[in-house]
C-alpha cells in the first residue's frame, strides 16, 4: 500500500529539480526602451550648467574649470574630499561634476583604467554586498533588469585594475539627492542626467584615479 511518506518521497524525486531552462532569467537591458528612459530622466529645457530640479548645491552642476597642464587628456580624477569628478580635455580645461561617494571604509582610492562602458545597464550586487546587507540587496541576488530604478542608473563606466574588475563603477543613479555626500557601497554616484553627457566624451581605456577621502586623508597626514 501507498503511504502518504512514500508519495511525499516519491514527488520530492520527481519534482524538486529545476527543469532546464527554467532557471532565473539573467537581467535584461531592452535597448527599444533607451530613448525613452533617456527622455523621462533628463529635464526639459536640459541645460548641464543651469538645469537643478533636483535641489543640488550650485557648485555640484556641470562646470568647465581651468586644469593642470600636466594632467593626460581623457582622464578621469574624483576628488573625493570636494565630491567632484574631473574629466580631462585637451584645452587646458576639464569638465567638472558634483558626486557622490562610498560611505565609511567602503570607498575605495586608486588607480584604474576604464576597461568598459554600459549605456543602461543590468545590475546584480556582488556577494559582499548581500552579507553586509541582506535586507537592501539579497532580493536582488539574480539581478536586476536596466531601467530608470536600477541602481547604475543611465550609464556605467567600469573601472578594473590591470584586467581584472574591480566591481566598482561610476555611474548615474537614481538617487541624486545623495550627491555631495557619502552613501553608495563603493561606486561612484553621479546624476544621470550628467553622466549621460561625460559618457560620450570618455573612451575605454582611459584611467580613473580616485583620490583619497577626507578620512583616509587625515589618517594618512
Amino acid at each position: 500500500m501507498l503511504t502518504r511518506r512514500h508519495f511525499t518521497i516519491t514527488a520530492a524525486a520527481l519534482f524538486s529539480q529545476p527543469l532546464a531552462g527554467f532557471a532565473n532569467a539573467a537581467p535584461t537591458s531592452k535597448r527599444s526602451s533607451w530613448d525613452a528612459w533617456d527622455a523621462q530622466i533628463t529635464p526639459a529645457d536640459f541645460d548641464p550648467a543651469t538645469t537643478n530640479p533636483w535641489g543640488l548645491h550650485r557648485r555640484f552642476l556641470p562646470q568647465r574649470v581651468e586644469a593642470r597642464s600636466n594632467l593626460k587628456v581623457g582622464d578621469i580624477h574624483v576628488d573625493s574630499v570636494a565630491r567632484y569628478l574631473y574629466h580631462i580635455d585637451g584645452q587646458g580645461t576639464a569638465m567638472r561634476y558634483g558626486v557622490a561617494i562610498a560611505r565609511g571604509n567602503l570607498y575605495a582610492p586608486g588607480t584604474f583604467s576604464i576597461r568598459r562602458k554600459s549605456k543602461w545597464p543590468t545590475w546584480t550586487p556582488t556577494p559582499s554586498m548581500i552579507k553586509r546587507d541582506p535586507h537592501l540587496y539579497e532580493q536582488h541576488a539574480d539581478g536586476m533588469n536596466a531601467g530608470p530604478s536600477n541602481p547604475l542608473g543611465s550609464r556605467a563606466l567600469y573601472l578594473y585594475r590591470g584586467n581584472r574588475d574591480s566591481y566598482l563603477r561610476i555611474h548615474g543613479s537614481p538617487n541624486p539627492g545623495s550627491i555631495g555626500g557619502r552613501a553608495s557601497s563603493g561606486c561612484v554616484r553621479m546624476v544621470m542626467a550628467h553622466i549621460n553627457g561625460l559618457y560620450e566624451n570618455v573612451s575605454t581605456g582611459v584611467t580613473a584615479h580616485l583620490h583619497p577621502a577626507e578620512d583616509q586623508v587625515t589618517a594618512s597626514s
